[in-house]
C-alpha cells in the first residue's frame, strides 16, 4: 500500500465516528445528488438487476440508500475503522475492507458500481488505473455513477470532522473524467454538474457511464 493510501486509511479510521454522526443527512434538501442516485438504480433495476457495490462506501450511508431504491448493495471501503462504523449502523448489510484499484470481485459479475467522492483523493493520472478496474467488475451492460468535486486543483486538508489529518483532496474537470471512462470502456450517459451548495466551495459533478454489451457470438454453420 502506498504511502498516501497509508494516510487515507488512518485520517478515516480517526474520524469514522465524527464523520458519520456530521454527515448523517448529508443528502437532505439535495435534489439534484439524490435524482442521480435515483437514476443510476433505475437503470440497474431495468437492466434486470443485481449485485451493486458502494466503493468507497464510508459508514455506509449511502449504501443504505441504494438498498432503498431497491438494489442489491453492499459496500466497500479502504478504512477498517468506517467498515466498523457501517457495520454497526446497517448490521443487515455486507461491508468489507478493500482497495479501488485493487477490489476482491471476480470479473464481469456487478450489475452497478457507485463511486460516491471516493475518488477525491486520488491524482487524476492515477485513475486510469481505477476506472479499468470498475470496467473489469462490471458485468456488460452495468452501469457506474460516479460523484465528485468539479474543478483542476489539489487542496491539503490537514483538519476535517474535529480531527488532524492528512488528506489531498482532488477536484476534476467533468470533461476529463467523461473522457478517462471513455478511454476505459464505459460509455457516458449522462453529466451533471451543479453549483456548490451549502458548506461546498466549488461545483459538485456527477456522471453516470456504463459498461458496453457483449458483442454477439458469431452464428456457427449448421
Amino acid at each position: 500500500m502506498t504511502t498516501r493510501l497509508h494516510a487515507t486509511r488512518a485520517s478515516y479510521d480517526t474520524v469514522a465516528a465524527d464523520y458519520a454522526e456530521l454527515l448523517k443527512d448529508e443528502l437532505d434538501g439535495k435534489p439534484l445528488d439524490t435524482a442521480m442516485l435515483a437514476a443510476f438504480a433505475e437503470r440497474v433495476r431495468a437492466g434486470g438487476g443485481g449485485a451493486v457495490a458502494d466503493l468507497g462506501c464510508g459508514p455506509g450511508r449511502v449504501t443504505v440508500r441504494l438498498e432503498g431504491l431497491g438494489l442489491d448493495a453492499f459496500g466497500i471501503d479502504l478504512s477498517p475503522g468506517m467498515v466498523a462504523v457501517a457495520r454497526r449502523a446497517h448490521p443487515h448489510l455486507r461491508f468489507e475492507t478493500g482497495t479501488m484499484t485493487g477490489l476482491d470481485i471476480p470479473d464481469g459479475t456487478l450489475a452497478g458500481a457507485l463511486a460516491w467522492y471516493s475518488t477525491v483523493h486520488t491524482p487524476i493520472d492515477e485513475l486510469p488505473v481505477m476506472f479499468a478496474e470498475f470496467h473489469r467488475v462490471l458485468a456488460p451492460g452495468g452501469h457506474l455513477l460516479i460523484a465528485f468535486k468539479a474543478g483542476d486543483e489539489q487542496v491539503r486538508l490537514e483538519h476535517a470532522y474535529g480531527h488532524d489529518v492528512d488528506l489531498d483532496v482532488h477536484r476534476f474537470p467533468p470533461e476529463r473524467v467523461a473522457g478517462l471512462l471513455r478511454a476505459a470502456g464505459l460509455s457516458e450517459v449522462a453529466r451533471l454538474v451543479r453549483e456548490a451548495d451549502g458548506r461546498e466551495k466549488t461545483p459538485q459533478a456527477f456522471v453516470l457511464a456504463r459498461r458496453a454489451e457483449d458483442p454477439p457470438a458469431p452464428a456457427t454453420a449448421p
